[in-house]
């Protein structure tokens, strides 16, 4: 019967390292950062030497050369992590619990409804993404700029734009991130902005263009980037810490012939289920000579090459990266085994900020910092995944070997299949990346601008920035020091400085749609809680993937030159008493 359970194990590793490296490919974050598009709205380091837009021959080789090395680093340390360590790893062991409940009566039949609910909602935010397609023939039109708190509201981003995703993405995530966002946007733009607008003349330049960062935008990026910063920053120095005090612990245990982070077995049964996982686990060894040598064979690769597709970068920075990229990914997995937190984000940005200033302004030191940030992202994340697989792996008696296989065939898949995903948008949306477009990419400036910081300084921060920016860093760290603190009746009221980040920069028409989304599970589970944590997800996974799927042929109709026939806009009456007379008048 376990034979049958790798099935749906391989497929999962086959197919999740294509969003995997959707989201470390950096295609809305260090990658599109490059470009001329994000260029234009940063404050400085607009010269070509800082700028490589994206094309899809360089963007797919830079993926084969360094996606593949995380998989390698971790390999040697998959006994020591999952058999002797017995680290939880969260993810990996929620993943195969549900594989394996799909291998009994009742988990068959419950997965059968589920599979059908999804596919009834998948087929209603399809169709309801090709009907809003109809009513946005022009910049404003269409469900998406829909004034549904008042006109005064959507000026201050403050509106429900009628997204299938983000109301799915909101019944996914805890009402806590949710209401986090929520709070994050009241704050920004419902009482800072418009106090800080108030300043113009005084704190900035009047005339300042809108989207200019030394005007107001300057304060809703660097603001944002000081609480990101401020979190990854505790969490980072947090998981560590767990990462070292683990450690610690695990070495004095095997001196004593404990266990730590793993449970005795509490029958003859489930100690009879260990021996079973550890001894298939155990049979299909990868050699460490082979990981070793792929490594080294990768890295070398590596080194020679990515100085080709980003000159601003030298073989001896490659090499650097590659030499600390073992031991970060280590602590990278292991902490992710302790806390199911992957930190690959604050190791791109530690890169962006090293490699940056080691490289220099007048070297291309921004464009430097954001390609080390894809390096050292792609290495670390890619190890925690692979652990986390491993775990499923060990839990549902699947061969590790063949698992390796098909990660090496995923990333394979991944490598090709995300760059010409976003290669689609990028030529379909002419506004790909442009503040108030329908995907403004607000990662790509941020990490942008991270890496000007890194290479430039804050000279050039309109007045008073850099003390807000002081102010929320600090305040990101004693947050979450506070959440840690109090107990978990206390904790879930006390929001995460991480998510009230977000709306800094993009605003809060998304954070409405997320809480409508948590607001609609609220009341299913008020009425029916088993059946909306059965079908809740279904639901979810539904409204998000027929919202998505609907983009691949809106692209392809932007691409053959085929516009929506009709645009609906909202006007206020005066604007519309005036477009009147304008239009009489004529």
């Amino acid at each position: 019967m376990y034979r049958y359970r790798l099935i749906p194990v391989l497929i999962r590793k086959l197919t999740s390292h294509s969003p995997q490296i959707l989201q470390t490919g950096g295609f809305g974050s260090y990658v599109f950062g490059m470009s001329s598009v994000i260029a234009k709205q940063s404050i400085t380091a607009k010269d070509p030497w800082n700028i490589k837009d994206p094309a899809l021959g360089w963007m797919i080789g830079f993926l084969f050369v360094v996606s593949f090395v995380g998989l390698f680093s971790v390999v040697p340390l998959r006994k020591i992590m999952i058999v002797k360590f017995r680290l939880i790893y969260p993810s990996g062991t929620a993943t195969a619990h549900l594989i394996n409940s799909f291998h009994t009566p009742q988990g068959a039949r419950l997965a059968k409804k589920q599979v059908r609910t999804l596919g009834k909602f998948f087929s209603f935010s399809f169709l309801w993404g090709f009907f809003q397609w109809f009513f946005t023939a022009g910049d404003g039109c269409g469900f998406l700029n829909f004034p549904t708190l008042g006109l005064k509201a959507y000026e201050n981003k403050f509106y429900f734009d009628f997204s299938a995703t983000y109301v799915g993405v909101g019944m996914i995530c805890p009402y806590l991130v949710n209401i986090s966002l929520l709070v994050g946007a009241i704050l920004s733009w419902g009482i800072m902005w418009p106090l800080i607008w108030d300043k113009r003349g005084s704190w900035y330049p009047a005339e300042e263009p809108q989207g200019s960062l030394s005007g107001l935008q300057g304060y809703r990026v660097f603001i944002g980037i000081a609480m990101i910063l401020g979190d990854g920053l505790y969490n980072f120095f947090k998981v560590l810490g767990h990462t070292f005090i683990g450690l610690y612990r695990q070495v004095q245990a095997s001196k004593l012939g404990l266990s730590v982070s793993g449970h005795h077995a509490a029958n003859s049964s489930s100690l009879y289920d260990d021996q079973r996982r550890t001894e298939i686990f155990l049979k299909d060894q990868i050699p460490t000579w082979f990981a070793a040598t792929g490594y080294i064979t990768i890295a070398v690769v590596s080194i020679i090459t990515i100085p080709h597709i980003f000159e601003q970068l030298e073989w001896y920075h490659i090499l650097v990266l590659y030499v600390l990229a073992p031991t970060l990914a280590f602590c990278n997995a292991y902490g992710s085994g302790l806390t199911d937190w992957s930190l690959a984000s604050t190791y791109g940005k530690l890169a962006i900020f090293t490699i940056g200033a080691w490289a220099g302004a007048g070297h291309g030191g921004v464009l430097a910092g954001l390609a080390s940030c894809g390096v050292m992202m792609n290495i670390v994340s890619t190890a925690s995944d692979l652990m986390q697989d491993f775990k499923t792996g060990y839990m549902t008696l699947a061969s590790p070997r063949s698992m390796f296989i098909s990660q090496i065939i995923g990333t394979a898949m991944g490598c090709v299949i995300s760059p010409c995903v976003f290669w689609l948008f990028y030529k379909a949306f002419g506004d790909l990346g442009v503040p108030g477009s329908e995907y403004p990419a607000p990662y790509a400036l941020i990490f942008r601008n991270m890496s000007i910081l890194g290479v430039e300084g804050v000279s050039s921060l309109p007045k008073n920035c850099l003390t807000f920016c002081y102010v929320f860093f600090a305040a990101a760290i004693v947050i979450n020091a506070v959440r840690d603190t109090v107990g978990e009746d206390i904790k879930k009221f006390i929001p995460i400085p991480m998510a009230m980040a977000i709306p800094f920069y993009i605003g809060g028409y998304f954070t409405i749609d997320m809480c409508i989304g948590s607001l609609i599970l609220f009341i299913w589970r008020t009425i029916n809680k088993e059946k909306a944590d059965a079908f809740g997800p279904a639901v979810a996974s539904g409204l998000i993937c027929g919202d998505g799927i609907w983009t691949l042929p809106s692209s392809v109709l932007a691409l053959a030159g085929v516009k929506p026939p009709i645009c609906m806009k909202f006007l206020s009456r005066k604007t519309n008493s005036r477009v009147d007379t304008f239009l009489l008048g004529s």
